[in-house]
């Protein structure tokens, strides 16, 4: 970039003369250091705009230069950057559209509770009270932040589960509003099921209903023992200051204390309440009583918690507060109770007026700071109405405020309709200035600090307040007229009609507009003179009523059935299509909705849905702290897992089952600055982390709920240690430095550890990304920045000696892996790339094919199954891939990568029975995966596979010449039965059983048809002699029900033969060849009654064929065609209702050939496979369907939806009620897996 001489360009040529001085690296080099990509860190020093302080100070470590006097250069600059615009406001240049992290006036809600600091020890002051009393109020100023504590301390605290395991505990929260049974009764037929209407009638009648409705909601749901209903109210005093019926106040409190005080309760009830109304409750008795020891006050925030308040949103969306701005918003808080919207106001217009990357003094200073900041947002939107709008903004303002009588005012709801038309404009400007919060149907002040904070509000509100009384009385009045069916009863008369009308008479603005005051006052005129004649046509109008409303339910009654089912189809439907567009990204989320779809209306489409998320890989994010996670280890016994990472602690879960991970005790601070790696003892009782801060430390895991030093930190390294690894018998440890060294370590005895020898350096320059010891302990790989992998004979620790050096990376080599066996080793690096070696002997290590070249950015994990038959990798594309290697000349793809992660994917580990494999990433969360329990990973092609009808046993043929039986009690574990049946000469095409398990049939591309016989599977033995006729390739064979006769398929001739096999031993030919198709026949199949054929072709048709009469078959229906480039194999299910297809486009189809004249596709097609299907075969209790595949795989899906639902269940946890309301907005909440 020209140096144009401003402190940017300045600070950039600064940033690159230091690398210069650091012996130039290169911008990948000073990646793997700073923990940011080359392109970040290149652009930091391109002078083109100002890194942000992150970035910067971590390029100032990785060149090994002074943080503290970067820092404050950052700041010069940053502070000289971006003069002001034309409307006040500073530009914050290219990052501008990143969101504001302060709320402004508005609270905090549950989704927030990320963003809230400051209040952390209150929140646990809160919660402990709650979980000691049913009943706490929580009383504090208006302004003291009591509303963002319950709702974004409290509920998320007990919603999402405590410390020691719990699920957590349902949350209703709501405020009373106007009519408090209304709203409770609304949101308690959301948790409890039934209607509103009918749950508000109960508890308007007994102030028992609320208890007995939580006692059966919780009854029936699925949920631990011991939990109980949280019941928030917040802005309590809404009772007396919005609800005007003393019958319905009393009956709200009664409610609640009842539900709270029963002997047997299972209701939490906190209220928040304004301090100013602790009088208002002192007049209820029994609210008096539970007051007595139930009490929590919000008081003003300490300096400490307001500089969290003030600081931390910031840093969190990698912004600076300058020292002195922080100290000034400090100083100008402490000590008020009330201030907290204001400061968050202030915040947020600061940081509309940043400079950078930095909110400044300055630009707290224009926006008026906390004494004026609100007034000045306020005022500069009026000064810029219309007239006509600045009157609207007046009248709305003034609707929206409830005066008080006897206590301060306060802010109150109004409906958007009651507003007018004509205020619309108005609203959303006050909306974008947050002022005004709108929802759907409503709109308010968002706080009741711009009461007070604006001199014009508060002017106005003093110049009309008996006006604002009237006005208030008058709305409560047409809603009540409203609410009771607009009953002659309800309206006005006499005298206070009189007053009304005097009032409406002398108003000179909008005040009185709004259609439900204009008709309640001119329906109370009407009636004052017309009152007889209104009450007959009145009785006139309820008997109509009445006959309508007969015949109506008549007609509701036939019709509800059909509506109910197509209601809930079209809402599947909507679901189906939100998981349809979250496959690719969530699969997890997805695989929610395809439950919650089906379970709302099940149907066909929604059913393969199912099957295939029940295919794939599906995982469950764990959170992990408030940084990137660098490390994820598995104890030995697969009970417990670990991660670490930017936060220093160490992280335990119990995942014993893996379906309902549990956090183990609390979170261990465990070094002071980033912890890079985990490594467990073979035996399991020591945890090794690897860290920032130069040392490695041991852990007793002994009780993992309570990790403990085992000793001092290991010291020895002068700069970051990245990785540790344990050798086989537990007695040596290996850790990998940013100082170049690889160091030994004896740990025989954890707490005294002792150093061996001296410091490996075979690298020959920069940092060791990483080493691991080979299972057998017998070798030590360990990965550099010089692009290279080193080997090291290890036999005898403290006397290592130099192995192979393992060339090939263009650049950092950043993770190696040993298989299990040790024969394999695997690195990865940032040119992309996973690379494979022979180190049978290594010695001599031998490059296996070419590099993988499937991730589409730097590559950061490898991992290994226990079996060694899979590898998954991971890296900065934010996925994770899985490889069959048991060809590892040619490891091949397993289905599609995993996707879930959102950012860079640091780690990855198989858990010690290879069930599942755990993921950590820059998106702060641990992601555990529930692998497919449908890979069979072979060496060769898996050309066809067959289930047994009598045993579970699956027969697998493969493309180098051998059958395989493999016992499948346990599917998602197949295990080999014998060895290897040999015989064909070439590919293994078809494989079948007759129906009562003793014979296997198989076709080969050898030209011939073999017959097995596979009563003792361990032992099988081939029968008779091989059967030929077919010119060419036999590609199918299928056993009649009766097992007498056996149909093949010809590739090359296309024709369908048919065999007695009677006798097996002599089995003949009968009749002559059939031709159904015109080209060539790949497939063959009988129904289970054996009446009707089915055929499939390389024509991409499949054609079903009546033979009664063998000799001559009769065509069904039309030909089954689905544009799939090509059918390889067909199959029948157990009851003869559906047909599967193997496809040449990678897929299978399901077919409904209940009636073979009109066969039709089931849903949509199964996807997984990574090349065409060459087979498949449903499971005799028809629950399953295996698919053999030319990408090495072998796939076993659930078609029982019961099964692939309990299978996602145990995978992937819950949704919460946030994405509840977003993908199913129509229903209550129900959990898809409860």
């Amino acid at each position: 970039m020209e140096d144009d001489g401003s402190a940017l360009t300045d600070f950039a040529a600064g940033l690159r003369l230091m690398r210069d001085k650091a012996g130039k690296p290169t911008y990948r080099q000073l990646a793997t250091k700073a923990h940011y990509s080359s392109t970040t860190l290149a652009d930091a020093a391109g002078g083109r705009k100002l890194p942000s302080l992150e970035v910067a100070l971590a390029f100032v470590r990785a060149c090994g230069g002074d943080e503290e006097e970067w820092k404050g250069r950052w700041h010069e600059v940053a502070a000289g950057l971006a003069p002001a615009s034309p409307n006040g406001r500073d530009r914050a240049g290219p990052e501008q559209d990143r969101p504001c992290p302060y709320v402004g006036l508005a609270a905090f809600q549950p989704e927030d509770a990320s963003w809230f600091f400051g209040r952390e020890k209150l929140t646990d002051d809160v919660v402990t009270r709650v979980r000691a009393d049913r009943f706490v109020a929580v009383f504090g100023a208006s302004g003291s932040g009591k509303s963002s504590l319950l709702r974004a301390g409290l509920v998320p605290r007990m919603s999402g589960g405590d410390p020691d395991g719990d699920q957590g505990w349902p949350a209703l929260l709501f405020t009373p509003g106007a009519h408090p049974l209304e709203e409770c009764a609304a949101r308690l037929a959301a948790f409890a099921g039934g209607t509103a209407p009918e749950l508000h009638g109960e508890l308007s009648g007994d102030p028992r209903a609320l208890h007995q409705a939580v006692l059966q909601a919780l009854a029936t749901g699925d949920r631990p023992d011991g939990t109980d209903l949280l019941l928030v109210v917040d802005q309590f005093e809404e009772v007396f200051t919005l609800c005007r019926s003393k019958d319905e106040r009393d009956r709200f409190i009664s409610a609640l204390l009842t539900a709270a005080q029963a002997a047997n309760s299972r209701t939490r009830v906190v209220i928040g309440v304004r301090a100013d109304f602790y009088a208002s409750c002192s007049e209820h008795p029994e609210l008096v009583a539970a007051l007595q020891d139930a009490q929590l006050l919000v008081g003003p925030m300490s300096t400490e918690e307001l500089r969290r308040a003030v600081s931390r949103p910031a840093v969190r969306r990698e912004c600076a507060v300058e020292t002195a701005l922080l100290a000034r918003v400090v100083a100008e808080a402490t000590g008020q109770a009330n201030v907290l919207p204001l400061v968050s106001h202030a915040m947020r217009e600061t940081w509309l007026r940043r400079r950078g990357n930095t909110l400044t003094l300055s630009g707290y200073e224009a926006a008026g700071g906390i004494p004026h900041a609100l007034a000045n947002t306020a005022e500069a939107l009026y000064q810029q109405l219309t007239a006509e709008q600045q009157r609207l903004t007046r009248s709305v303002l003034l609707r929206m405020v409830a005066p008080g009588e006897g206590t301060d005012d306060t802010k109150r709801p109004v409906p958007r309709a009651d507003l007018g038309p004509d205020t619309g404009a108005v609203l959303d400007l006050l909306a974008r200035a947050r002022l005004v919060t709108l929802d759907r149907d409503g709109a308010e002040i968002t706080h009741e600090a711009l009461l007070h904070a604006w001199p014009r509000l508060r002017r106005w509100i003093d110049e009309d307040r008996a006006g604002l009384l009237m006005h208030q009385q008058i709305t409560e009045a047409a809603a009540v007229w409203q609410r009771q069916g607009r009953d002659p009863g309800a309206l006005y008369r006499g005298g206070v009609l009189a007053a009304a009308r005097q009032w409406a008479a002398t108003r000179g603005d909008a005040l009185v507009s709004g259609p439900r005051i204009e008709e309640f006052l001119a329906a109370s005129v009407r009636h004052a003179g017309r009152a007889a004649r209104l009450r007959r046509a009145g009785i006139a109008a309820v008997c109509v009523l009445a006959l309508v409303a007969s015949v109506a339910a008549v007609v509701a009654f036939k019709k509800s059935a059909t509506a109910h089912a197509e209601r809930n189809n079209a809402i599947a439907g909507e679901v189906q299509a939100e998981a349809g567009q979250l496959r690719e990204t969530d699969p997890s989320l997805a695989a929610q909705l395809d439950i919650a779809a089906y379970r709302i209306h099940p149907q066909p489409k929604l059913r393969t849905d199912l099957i295939n998320a029940a295919g794939a890989p599906v995982s469950r994010p764990l959170a992990a702290g408030s940084g990137t996670v660098y490390a994820v280890a598995y104890s030995p016994d697969r009970r417990t897992l670990a991660a670490a990472g930017a936060d220093g602690m160490i992280r335990l879960w119990n995942v014993a089952d893996p379906a309902a991970p549990v956090p183990l005790g609390r979170p261990v601070a465990s070094h002071s600055q980033w912890v890079y790696w985990l490594a467990f003892s073979p035996d399991g009782r020591t945890l090794a982390s690897a860290g920032r801060d130069r040392t490695v430390r041991l852990w007793n895991v002994t009780r993992p709920a309570h990790p403990a030093p085992w000793g001092q930190p290991l010291t020895g390294h002068t700069s970051y240690v990245f990785s540790v690894s344990f050798s086989r018998d537990g007695r040596t440890l290996a850790s990998a430095s940013d100082d170049g060294t690889v160091r030994l370590w004896n740990v025989a005895d954890p707490a005294h550890p002792q150093r061996l020898g001296q410091p490996l350096k075979g690298h020959d320059h920069g940092a060791v990304a990483s080493a691991a010891f080979s299972p057998d302990g017998r070798t030590l790989a360990s990965a550099g920045h010089d692009h290279t992998i080193r080997l090291w004979d290890v036999t005898h620790p403290a006397g290592p000696r130099r192995l192979g050096r393992l060339t090939g990376f263009k650049d950092t080599v950043y993770a190696v892996a040993f298989s299990p066996d040790s024969r394999l080793l695997a690195g990865v690096g940032n040119d992309r790339t996973v690379r494979l070696w022979n180190v049978a002997d290594p010695a001599d290590p031998v490059p296996l094919g070419a590099p993988l070249t499937a991730h589409h950015d730097t590559v950061y994990a490898v991992a290994f199954s226990p079996d060694g038959r899979v590898m998954a990798t991971a890296g900065a594309d934010h996925t994770v891939r899985l490889w069959n290697v048991m060809n590892p000349s040619a490891p091949v793809p397993i289905g599609q990568p995993l996707t879930g992660h959102t950012e860079y994917v640091y780690w990855l580990a198989f858990s010690p029975d290879g069930h599942s494999l755990a993921s950590a990433g820059a998106d702060h969360t641990v992601r555990l995966w529930h692998l497919p329990s449908t890979l069979l990973p072979d060496r060769s092609y898996v050309n066809t596979v067959a289930f047994s009808p009598v045993r579970h046993i699956l027969a697998s043929g493969s493309t180098d010449h051998t059958i395989r039986l493999w016992n499948v009690a346990d599917p998602s574990r197949p295990t080999p039965l014998g060895r290897p049946l040999t015989g064909h000469h070439n590919a293994v095409r078809k494989l079948a059983f007759s129906p009562d398990g003793k014979l296997l049939a198989s076709a080969g591309r050898d030209g011939t048809i073999r017959l097995w016989d596979v009563r003792n599977p361990t032992r099988a033995a081939l029968v008779g002699h091989p059967l030929t006729g077919h010119q060419g390739e036999v590609n199918s064979v299928s056993f009649s029900p009766d097992a007498r006769t056996l149909a093949s398929a010809g590739l090359h001739d296309g024709q369908v033969r048919l065999w007695d096999v009677s006798r097996p031993a002599n089995a003949t030919g009968l009749g002559e060849p059939l031709t159904v198709h015109n080209g060539p026949v790949t497939a063959v199949a009988f129904s289970p009654r054996g009446h009707v054929l089915a055929t499939a072709s390389a024509d991409d048709t499949t054609r079903l064929w009546d033979v009664t009469r063998p000799a001559r078959p009769i065509p069904l229906g039309h030909p089954l065609a689905a544009r799939s480039g090509g059918v390889y194999g067909v199959a029948f299910s157990p009851d003869g209702r559906t047909l599967a297809t193997a496809n040449v486009d990678h897929t299978v189809r399901l077919w409904n050939v209940t009636d073979p004249d009109h066969p039709s596709q089931l849903g949509t097609a199964l996807v997984g496979h990574t090349g065409p299907i060459d087979d498949v075969a449903f499971s005799p209790d028809g629950h399953s369907l295996a698919s053999a595949s030319d990408d090495r795989t072998v796939r076993l899906w659930t078609l029982d939806p019961d099964r692939a639902i309990r299978r996602l269940c145990a995978a992937t946890g819950g949704v919460t009620a946030q994405q509840w309301r977003r993908y199913v907005p129509e229903l209550a909440l129900n959990q898809p897996c409860s």
